[in-house]
């Protein structure tokens, strides 16, 4: 059920859970009980969300200002570490033929 903000005459601002359905219904204050008029001040704040919802919404806000990056400091294509020649499964034997490491013996290459 949401907390929605209403605003007494009398005794000021206070919060009130009310349904959905009933959000622009007036709330009975807590101190005086006269109905106060509902007043938005801030957004509704749903207060049967799951702790897992709140953690994925700070990772979430958390991770929109500085990514995290998984390689360290490098980003894609840096130029540091893609310049190496790299050894692939391609394998020359003597007589100039071509094996590939780990490949099936009866595989067709092209």
């Amino acid at each position: 059920m949401p907390v929605y903000e209403y605003a007494c005459a009398e005794c000021g601002a206070f919060d009130h859970f009310a349904p959905l359905s009933a959000f622009r219904a007036p709330a009975p204050c807590p101190d005086c009980g006269v109905d106060a008029p509902r007043i938005i001040g801030s957004a509704p704040a749903v207060s049967a969300l799951s702790q897992a919802i709140h953690r994925a919404h700070a990772l979430n806000e958390k991770s929109a200002e500085a990514p995290r990056s998984t390689r360290s400091g490098h980003g894609m294509n840096c130029g540091c570490c893609g310049t190496k020649a790299r050894s692939g499964k391609t394998r020359h034997t003597p007589d100039g033929g071509k094996t590939f490491q780990g490949a099936r013996p009866w595989m067709i290459s092209h």
